[in-house]
């Protein structure tokens, strides 16, 4: 137990000797504030003024290296703060995942949203976001093998899950039938996402047998989609943690962003195409967001989310403990076509050729090639730093076995984190500061899944775009949580 401030004044006073040539000084105070004679007496280990400050000079440099936005807006209000459990659930379960999709339900021909969540019991339940009794429209007990990890949407139409066995399945939600599955992975499938156009769609599963395994199926009106075989796999020196398809300037097919553990790169990889023998990844480039880091792995990228009023900035929660920290990132996105052309070739864009025709000519390149080569890092080091808008700590406790996540509020002002100790915490996106604390769940539970954005509700005759923030923890409890 830390002792009282007047405690810790006493033992000032009687350590500088104000008990001895200015004795009335030390008295006077134990006098006035009610202490023993002998208060103030130190023994090893007791707690000094000289320490407290010393605390204090660690905190206000360590507050120094943080990067801090600046503050054009902040953090908008109204913001959801009330919570409210769903109970409609037919069982009790640690919660896995949480999303709110458009699809369109049986007999209909209008997308509608649903509450998709599942649960460790292997149960995805489809909840109608209504806010006076949340029903559920629709409970699968055996849609997978194993526990649903995760899921995507594909045309409003066909649900896409992926399981801790590995197995991938899609699902029809209009005809509510299984339409195909593949088992590429071997372990965990983490992570599946996403991407389409009029004719077709890209499907990426990450894996933790450290695997991307790419998809491309037909989405043409009037025939059901299959996986078929994959496109290209891809295999990854360490488990891969986030994979985003993000649109690319000068190419009608998106990029797919990558993180993995043990690194603290962005990777940028283009994705195959159909035509000439080698279907793989091409690399195109990476973004360090630890530039000037000393460390070897400073943290993993563990959860990556894109604006959504801004598509070339993204948040990134980190794996830092023992608390999270978030980054704000401008996307350095490389090149599209002379960074293909440099990887088709096995050259990079900035080497030259040079012949040496003397041993003294072989050591004058050598030292101006390494010199060229630290000046040329020294620039992408600042340029990568310089795209950091942000970054600072959440103060959510977390351990190396966490799983952080995070969901960027709809208007772009900030984004809220999951923890360990049961509060979900808002981050201001324009300074990092810590604006908002969501307790709603057990204290000390693990929150496992956020969700933000906007859901049309009825209320009366009037029908409003409401912003809500879903969470699900290993409390059991699914919350909604809306604006008071």
């Amino acid at each position: 137990m830390l002792p009282s401030a007047a405690i810790i004044v006493a033992r000032f006073l009687r350590a500088n000797g104000y008990n001895e040539a200015w004795a009335f000084t030390l008295t006077a105070f134990l006098k006035e504030a009610g202490l023993p004679p002998d208060a103030g007496s130190t023994s090893k280990g007791d707690l000094t003024i000289e320490q407290i400050l010393q605390e204090k000079k660690t905190f206000d440099l360590t507050v120094n290296f943080e990067k801090l936005g600046v503050d054009d807006g902040g953090w908008h209000v109204p913001a959801p703060t009330t919570p409210v459990t769903v109970t409609s659930l037919p069982s009790s379960s640690n919660i896995l995942n949480a999303t709110i999709e458009q699809l369109v339900l049986p007999g209909q021909t209008v997308a509608k949203p649903l509450l998709l969540t599942s649960a460790a019991d292997r149960r995805l339940n489809m909840v109608v976001p209504d806010p006076k009794a949340f029903e559920v429209f629709r409970s699968y007990p055996d849609l997978q093998d194993s526990p649903i990890l995760d899921t995507t949407v594909l045309d409003r139409k066909y649900l896409l899950v992926s399981s801790m066995s590995g197995r991938i399945r899609l699902y029809d939600c209009r005809s509510e039938s299984l339409l195909d599955e593949r088992k590429d992975h071997t372990k965990y499938v983490v992570k599946i996402t996403s991407w389409q156009d009029s004719t077709k769609a890209y499907i990426a599963t990450a894996g933790w047998d450290s695997k991307i395994v790419l998809y491309r199926m037909s989405v043409s009106e009037g025939l059901n989609p299959r996986f078929g075989e994959p496109l290209t796999v891809m295999n990854l020196p360490s488990n891969p943690e986030a994979i985003l398809f993000i649109e690319h300037a000068g190419s009608p097919r998106p990029l797919l962003l990558l993180t993995r553990r043990d690194s603290t790169y962005l990777y940028y990889y283009a994705l195959p195409t159909l035509t000439g023998n080698v279907r793989e990844f091409c690399l195109l480039g990476k973004q360090n967001l630890a530039p000037h880091s000393n460390a070897w792995v400073a943290f993993t990228p563990a959860a990556v989310a894109l604006c959504p009023t801004d598509p070339s900035i993204v948040a990134v929660s980190t794996s830092a403990v023992p608390h999270m920290k978030l980054i704000i990132v401008r996307l350095l996105v490389p090149p599209h076509i002379s960074s293909v052309a440099a990887a088709a070739t096995g050259r990079s864009e900035h080497m030259t050729e040079i012949i040496p025709h003397s041993t003294q000519e072989l050591q004058d390149i050598h030292v101006t090639t390494q010199a060229s080569q630290a000046r040329a890092a020294l620039v992408v080091q600042d340029r990568e730093s310089a795209a950091i808008l942000v970054q600072c700590s959440t103060l959510a406790p977390q351990t190396q076995y966490s799983t952080p996540t995070l969901a960027w509020r709809p208007d772009g002002s900030g984004s809220r984190v999951n923890s360990d100790d049961g509060i979900i915490r808002g981050i201001e996106a324009s300074t990092g500061k810590l604006v908002a604390s969501l307790e709603g769940h057990e204290p000390g539970s693990k929150i496992r899944c956020l969700w933000a954005g906007r859901v049309r509700i009825t209320e009366g005759d009037i029908q409003i775009d409401e912003e809500w923030v879903v969470s699900g923890g290993f409390d059991q409890k699914l919350i909604v949580w809306r604006v008071q």
